[in-house]
């Protein structure tokens, strides 16, 4: 077996054709699996007749095992396609007892321990394990232990052990399967089902020798988004074939063999070295997703009807707290701040409710537009400098120098939605400048020919390593004496990271306990000659609309191809003017001319100006009583005569 790993290493020397990434060879798993192989030729040597003694056996097998272990966590891990060396190698563990188990097992703790502080922690490891680790170990316990009668058909007595025995192990991991709750299928590198489990019979409908040697589209009918048959471009057991990295995927659904759709989390994950096959794990999430609808409605719907009353509060608190409008003493002016800090605290948990349900649903506007991120982010910052100065901070802004100094400033262009992008920056500034006591907040822009960084820096309290893996997640806020006195809803960062996966982008944080934290906002990145030539046709674009609104205006919705018949401005304005010419018609469907134009606008301007003589009549200039409602308070100041002052023409009539 040492040979063997020496010859992998050697082999890319002499092949003539390129060697796959996946069985290369490290020197330090040569130089073990050199001292494996010399180690035995020299012991074998050395007591050619005798039996081999332990402790020098030992030393080989345990050289034998790092080799193996090593080329397995430098070839992919989980995924290496030296998978069947190491349990080979954990048959022969049995030989040396507990000196050969403690060892194996001690290993593949390890490597549990490092997969689950990666977050790779799933059922396809566990299974992994199971098959690859624990039942080698069971099965050399059980061959190399074994005490059968030693007679005449030693030999056939040897071959039914070993048969019985692999006949248990095969039978453990069919029950390891069948425990599992959720859909597995195992696919060669065809495509072909080799394996389903009950669950995933249950799922699908299909019954187990109807469905294997089947090809796996006949039995897991993906359905995308659009409730139409996935593209092949985008399935993920393609994927996984031709890459031979794990696949995730939670937006896609599942049609039974009975038509009925299911909405599915589906984990793909390969098995050996690439186009050998997959191990598919999925599950049905339909019962989850309607909660979250049901949720995420509720709180939509929640935070909408209770911002009005809140902003009630708001407002009469604020009127309260102006003296031209109320007169309070000193205490009572404290009790009513308070309040109107917590009003305006529980108004931005309403609107921060309702953006999170939208960013969910979905339906978070998206208005693009060519900006320099430098001079935007730049701009945001002069927001930032009072309330990083009362608590004592820096705000520094590294492309821009605030001395004063001449500089030459980086142009990062960008295309996407202004108001996305300033709401990161606002929420990632805020939290560097509430969770830093002293120091400073550094902000840095940098980039490559297609993306664009924004980097927000602090010498604040950081973030614990546990925290690290849910720091985006909602409603998840980081817990301990630092953090406790400091408010928040664990939303902001969770939005945060929607808008930026909205935009084409992506949100992550690096962070050291009480030495501060970074937090980096990509995005995509255009080039000058792109953003001018997208800021034209935006220009364009915003005059045209500026235009028509102008024209709607002062023309009525009847120039533009209404399908009603055309109508006055005001219903007061349709007298015809003396010395006037008729009124020009637009055919419908047509858009005006410039002509058409300054006509509507002229005999508007001419209507407009005899309407206000007759207002400075005396026959309209009376003023017109009406009924005063019920405990109405007593007027004061009536104003005895109606006047019309001039107006812009370019305004619409009110």
């Amino acid at each position: 077996m040492s040979a063997s790993i020496i010859i992998l290493y050697f082999l890319p020397f002499f092949s003539a054709q390129p060697v796959s990434q996946s069985i290369l060879v490290s020197q330090p798993i040569l130089i073990l699996a050199s001292l494996s192989t010399v180690a035995s030729v020299v012991f074998y040597i050395w007591n050619p007749k005798k039996p081999a003694n332990f402790p020098y056996s030992l030393v080989v097998y345990l050289l034998l095992t790092a080799s193996a272990g090593g080329l397995i966590v430098t070839t992919g891990g989980a995924s290496s396609p030296f998978l069947a060396l190491w349990m080979l190698v954990a048959i022969f563990a049995g030989l040396f007892g507990l000196w050969g188990l403690l060892p194996m097992l001690s290993a593949i703790g390890v490597f549990v321990a490092a997969e689950y502080l990666k977050g790779n922690f799933t059922p396809e490891l566990v299974v992994l394990v199971s098959f690859a680790g624990l039942l080698p170990l069971i099965a050399s316990m059980i061959i190399w232990h074994s005490k059968p009668d030693r007679t005449d058909d030693d030999g056939d007595r040897a071959y039914k052990d070993l048969a019985h025995e692999l006949s248990q192990v095969a039978s453990q991991s069919e029950v390891v399967i069948n425990a599992i709750g959720d859909g597995v299928m195992a696919l060669d590198g065809k495509g072909v089902i080799q394996l389903i489990n009950p669950a995933a019979q249950r799922i699908l409908g299909w019954a187990k020798q109807d469905a294997l040697a089947l090809g796996y589209k006949s039995v897991l009918i993906l359905i995308d988004k659009v409730n139409k048959p996935l593209d092949p471009s985008v399935d993920p057991v393609q994927q996984v074939l031709n890459t031979n990295q794990q696949v995730r995927n939670n937006d896609l659904t599942i049609s039974s063999k009975t038509g009925k759709k299911m909405m599915t989390s589906l984990v793909v994950s390969p098995v050996g070295e690439m186009g050998s096959g997959v191990i598919i794990v999925f599950r049905d999430i339909t019962k989850e997703k309607a909660e979250e609808r049901e949720q995420a409605e509720f709180i939509s719907t929640a935070s909408h009807e209770m911002r009005t009353p809140v902003a009630s509060i708001e407002g009469y608190l604020g009127l309260a707290l102006n003296p031209n409008t109320a007169q309070i003493d000193d205490k009572a002016r404290d009790f009513i701040m308070k309040a109107h800090e917590a009003a305006q605290h529980l108004g931005r948990l309403f609107q921060d409710l309702l953006d999170v349900s939208k960013a969910d649903d979905r339906r978070l506007a998206n208005n693009p537009k060519v900006v320099d991120i430098v001079t935007f982010t730049h701009d945001i910052l002069q927001g930032f400098n009072q309330k990083a100065a009362d608590k004592g901070l820096r705000l520094v802004f590294n492309p821009i120098p605030d001395d004063g100094s001449r500089h030459i400033a980086p142009a990062y262009h960008i295309n996407l939605d202004n108001d996305h992008v300033r709401e990161i920056i606002d929420n990632l500034t805020e939290n560097a400048i509430k969770y830093t006591p002293a120091g400073e907040v550094v902000v840095d822009i940098s980039g490559t020919d297609d993306k664009v960084v924004v980097s927000i820096k602090d010498s604040g309290i950081g973030i614990p390593n546990e925290d690290m893996p849910h720091l985006f997640q909602k409603f998840y806020r980081v817990d301990n004496v630092d953090t406790r006195e400091i408010g928040g809803t664990g939303l902001g960062l969770y939005l945060c990271r929607r808008l930026a996966e909205t935009m084409g982008g992506r949100i992550w944080a690096e962070s050291e306990y009480k030495k501060g934290s970074t937090f980096f906002l990509e995005l995509p990145r255009i080039s000058s000659q792109e953003a001018s030539k997208l800021a034209e046709q935006q220009a364009r674009a915003a005059q045209a609309a500026a235009a028509q609104a102008t024209v709607q205006a002062t023309t009525g919705p009847s120039s533009f191809g209404s399908e009603q018949a055309a109508t006055p401005i005001a219903p007061n304005l349709t007298a015809p003017i003396e010395g006037s010419q008729p009124a020009t018609t637009v055919p419908r469907g047509e858009s005006l001319t410039p002509e058409q134009i300054a006509a509507h606008v002229a005999q508007l301007k001419a209507m407009i100006q005899q309407q206000q003589q007759q207002a400075t009549s005396p026959e309209v200039s009376a003023p017109i009583a009406s009924p005063a409602p019920p405990n109405a308070q007593p007027t004061i100041n009536r104003v005895p005569e109606v006047a019309i002052p001039p107006r812009d023409i370019t305004q619409p009539p009110q």
